[in-house]
């Protein structure tokens, strides 16, 4: 069986006639990754490491396949590979006689992981946000490795606080010089005055959001996020901007309500009802409210209340999407977000220490509104789909410091079928959907003919138990078959540093 990514217990599996039948197509992948070298020359050595197979012609046997459509799971499958495209799927797919042949047999495939607010940067430990103190470092290392290890084969940015890291990021990972998940850059935030932290510019008004705009075009950026405190009429600007060279814009909103930004044309709102202020009684146009007023409020509605109905409407016929973000709101809810030994073991010591008591303080708010307004966001989640509308997945890694690379998103699958959606539904989600607004669902998001061969092997059944995301054998993305365990190995201990 392929190495899984680290469970909290026990690290290895008793013997198991099915399990050593893999594990020995494991072996004789590791053993000709070496010689898959003149096959495969864009990957460095550094990648290589981190790398079980790598040959032309690969037909993973007796696997159950979950497409990413939200058709039914299919049984006994053969899914074939070459040269990093699938070019086969179904019971009865004859074996060329020179492909490696992965049994699979007790195991799933699903597509790899699109995620859709799947920042490259963390939380500092030690910092103090109302000093203006907030850092968020880069994980260059870490990240790249984690995102992969989890099964996430594709991400979007969602905003950025050293872009020009991300893009070298991303002309790294695509020339195979290491190893992480393809990467769509969104460009730096376009905040306005007020914001919280010194990486983030502050736009002086419109036209200087149309010139960031079209010199991170230039620069490579493929989406815009604004931020917070972005005025209306310097988001107006940027949409337009944006649009003109085809590039959509996100939001993380507080200034400006989601049916104001509807209104001016945005393309997608981050995280949801938690964020979105117009509800809040005396609210100013252009000024950010305390938003933990705005929570508190959120506590008293219900997904039934008109006004959230009518946002529903105008979201849907506006096509406007929506992009979940449940593992980051978890972590405010006392008592609510598992200890996870995974995201424990990844952290740099001095931020398990801070993470953990910061952990308790929640834990001892007893009167947080965070319970209700959690749950008031699985509910508009589900009902906005129920009405048509688009949602999107990600983990975004920020918080207090407990939602990491890879393991958030495979938390968010899990999450978002405790909402009320269909394991099958919660992995179209986090994998189709993406791929579809971004333009790329030609290429990925699903396990059809012809597409890349960006797939995950799961040991065990997430259409009957979707905590088996989390059993990640193998990630095979342009149908190269990563390692879990050896790309988390490398970088635990090492999240909040690099």
């Amino acid at each position: 069986m392929p190495v899984q990514a680290r469970r909290p217990a026990p690290v290895l599996a008793p013997p198991h006639p099915r399990r050593n039948a893999l594990l020995a197509a494991a072996l004789a992948g590791l053993c000709a990754v070496s010689s898959a070298w003149a096959q495969a020359p864009q990957l460095s050595a550094r990648t290589l490491q981190y790398v079980k197979y790598a040959q032309p012609l690969i037909a993973i046997t007796h696997v159950r396949v979950i497409d990413g459509t939200g058709t039914p799971a299919r049984e006994n499958q053969t899914v074939l590979l070459r040269d990093g495209l699938i070019v086969a799927v179904g019971r009865h797919v004859k074996l060329p006689k020179d492909a490696t042949v992965i049994d699979a047999s007790g195991h799933t495939l699903i597509p790899g992981l699109v995620g859709m607010h799947d920042h490259m940067f963390y939380p500092a430990p030690k910092v103090n946000p109302e000093a203006k103190e907030a850092i968020y470092p880069e994980q260059a290392s870490s990240f790249p490795k984690l995102y992969l290890a989890g099964g996430v084969t594709s991400i979007r940015t969602t905003g950025s606080t050293e872009p020009y890291t991300d893009l070298e990021l991303k002309k790294a990972i695509d020339a195979g010089q290491i190893p992480g998940p393809k990467m769509h850059t969104t460009g730096p935030y376009l905040e306005g005055k007020g914001s919280f932290t010194p990486q983030m510019h502050e736009l002086a008004d419109a036209a200087d959001a149309t010139d960031t705009v079209n010199y991170w075009i230039g620069e490579g950026a493929t989406s815009f996020k604004a931020y917070m405190h972005i005025t209306r009429a310097e988001l107006a600007a940027a949409i337009a901007a944006a649009h003109a060279k085809h590039i959509q814009v996100t939001g993380h909103l507080c200034a400006i309500g989601f049916t104001e930004a509807a209104e001016l044309g945005i393309d997608d709102l981050e995280h949801g009802l938690p964020v979105d202020t117009e509800f809040m009684a005396g609210k100013q146009p252009d000024v950010c409210p305390d938003t933990k007023l705005a929570v508190a409020q959120l506590a008293t509605m219900s997904v039934d209340d008109p006004r959230i109905r009518q946002l529903i409407r105008t979201l849907v016929s506006k096509h406007v999407a929506v992009t979940s973000t449940l593992p980051v709101f978890e972590t405010f809810v006392p008592g609510r977000a598992p200890v996870d030994p995974r995201v424990l073991d990844a952290m740099l010591p001095e931020t398990r220490v801070e993470y953990l008591a910061s952990r308790e303080r929640v834990a001892g708010m007893h009167d947080s509104p965070w319970p209700k307004v959690f749950k008031l966001e699985q509910d508009f989640e589900r009902t906005f789909v129920q009405q048509g509308g688009i949602l999107l997945a990600g983990l975004d890694p920020t918080g207090y410091g407990g939602v990491i690379a890879g393991y958030g998103d495979q938390r968010e699958v899990e999450l978002l079928v405790e909402a009320g959606f269909t394991p099958l539904q919660a992995i179209r989600i986090a994998t189709l959907n993406g791929a579809r607004f971004m333009g790329e669902d030609q290429r990925i998001g699903s396990i059809e003919v012809g597409k890349a061969a960006d797939l995950v092997l799961l040991d065990g059944n997430p259409a009957t138990n979707i905590k088996d995301v989390e059993h990640v054998a193998l990630v095979f993305k342009d149908g190269v078959g990563y390692d879990p365990a050896r790309l988390v190995k490398a970088a635990n201990g090492t999240v909040g540093l690099r």
